[in-house]
C-alpha cells in the first residue's frame, strides 16, 4: 500500500499515536506523520504510506492553513491555553479594527521568531521542552518564518473586555509557531497574549475535506473502501516540474545513475521523472560536478 492518506487529527493524541494506531489498522509498518501537531489541536495531519514515506519531507516543508483563536489579557509559559499563566492584565480593553489590522499587516511576511520553551525545538542535542520541565532556561535560536496571509475572521469594529478574543486563518510556511504569533500580535497591541485554540484546515495540498478520521479509517478497511480515499504520492511532488520519460531509462534512473542535467534544472531545484505520469525519481543538480545531475528519491515501481 503506498500513497498519502490524508488523516483528520483528533484532539487529545499526539502524531506519534496516530502513526501507532494506524499501523496496527492497516497492519504495516511503513508509516509516518508529515509534521507534528501538539496533543490539544486538531487538523489535517497528511499520513505516508509505503514508498510515499520518501516524500513526507516536502509535505512537512510545504505551507499549512491554521485557524487559531487569539486570546489577549494573558501570557503563558507554554504560549497556550494548557500552560500556567505568567504575566496578566486585568484592565478593561478597547482596540479599534483597525490598530488590530495594522498589528497583523505588520507580521506578515518574512518574520522573526523565537520557538517556545516548550516545544520540540533542539538546542544542544535536547528539545526546548525537555529543558523547560527541569525549569532550565536556554538561549532560542531565531528563526526566520514566512506568513502568507493573516485573515481576521469577525466584522466587529471594537474589540472590548478585560480578556479580548478573536479568531484568525494563517497561511504560512514551514517553522511557524502560532502560539508565538499569538504573542507577538498581543505584544504588537502592547497587552500580553496567548493561542486560545488552533486548528490545522490544509496541509500542503491537502484540506480538511479529504481526511478520515482514525475510526472512519478502520471503517473503510472493513468495507474495503479504504484504497478510494488513498492519494497517490504524485501529489506531494506536485509543487516540482514533472518530466515524462521513455522507460529505457528506467533501469538507469532507478539505480541512482548520475545523469547530464536535465535543463529544466536550470530553472528548478528538483524535477520530478515519471512514466505514464508515476513518479520514478526525484533528481537535483549534482552539487559537485558541472553539467550533471543526481537523485535525490527513487520510487521502484516493483517495491
Amino acid at each position: 500500500m503506498d500513497g498519502i492518506l490524508p488523516l483528520w487529527k483528533e484532539k487529545g493524541m499526539t502524531s506519534h499515536d496516530c502513526v501507532f494506531k494506524l499501523r496496527k489498522i492497516l497492519g504495516m509498518k511503513r508509516v509516518g506523520h508529515t509534521g507534528t501537531l501538539d496533543p490539544s489541536v486538531e487538523g489535517v495531519l497528511p499520513i505516508c504510506l509505503g514508498q510515499a514515506t520518501k516524500v513526507a519531507e516536502y509535505i512537512t516543508d510545504a505551507g499549512k492553513e491554521y485557524i487559531a483563536t487569539v486570546s489577549i489579557g494573558s501570557a503563558t509559559e507554554t504560549e497556550d491555553a494548557d500552560g500556567e499563566i505568567v504575566e496578566q492584565n486585568s484592565t478593561y480593553k478597547s482596540i479599534a479594527r483597525e490598530d488590530l489590522l495594522v498589528a497583523l499587516e505588520q507580521l506578515t511576511g518574512d518574520i522573526i521568531q523565537i520557538p517556545p520553551m516548550y516545544s520540540a525545538v533542539k538546542v544542544n542535542g535536547k528539545r526546548l521542552y525537555e529543558y523547560a520541565r527541569k525549569g532550565i532556561e536556554v538561549e532560542r535560536p531565531k528563526r526566520t518564518v514566512t506568513i502568507h496571509q493573516i485573515e481576521l475572521l469577525d466584522e466587529r469594529e471594537l474589540y472590548e473586555g478585560e480578556e479580548i478574543e478573536f479568531s484568525i486563518r494563517v497561511r504560512c510556511g514551514k517553522g511557524t509557531y502560532i502560539r508565538t504569533l499569538s504573542v507577538q500580535i498581543g505584544e504588537l497591541l502592547g497587552y500580553p497574549a496567548h493561542m486560545a485554540s488552533l486548528v490545522r484546515t490544509a496541509s500542503g495540498n491537502f484540506t480538511k475535506t479529504d481526511c478520515l478520521t482514525l475510526q472512519e479509517v478502520a471503517s473503510s478497511k472493513e468495507r474495503e473502501q479504504l484504497h478510494t480515499h488513498i492519494r497517490p504520492l504524485e501529489d506531494a511532488l506536485t509543487i516540482f516540474e514533472f518530466i515524462e520519460i521513455e522507460e529505457a531509462l528506467y533501469d538507469k534512473i532507478i539505480n541512482g545513475q548520475v545523469l547530464e542535467q536535465h535543463p529544466a534544472l536550470n530553472e528548478h531545484e528538483y524535477i520530478v521523472f515519471t512514466i505514464s505520469e508515476k513518479a520514478v525519481a526525484v533528481y537535483k543538480k549534482h552539487p559537485s560536478k558541472e553539467g550533471l545531475m543526481k537523485p535525490e528519491k527513487m520510487f521502484p515501481f516493483n517495491s
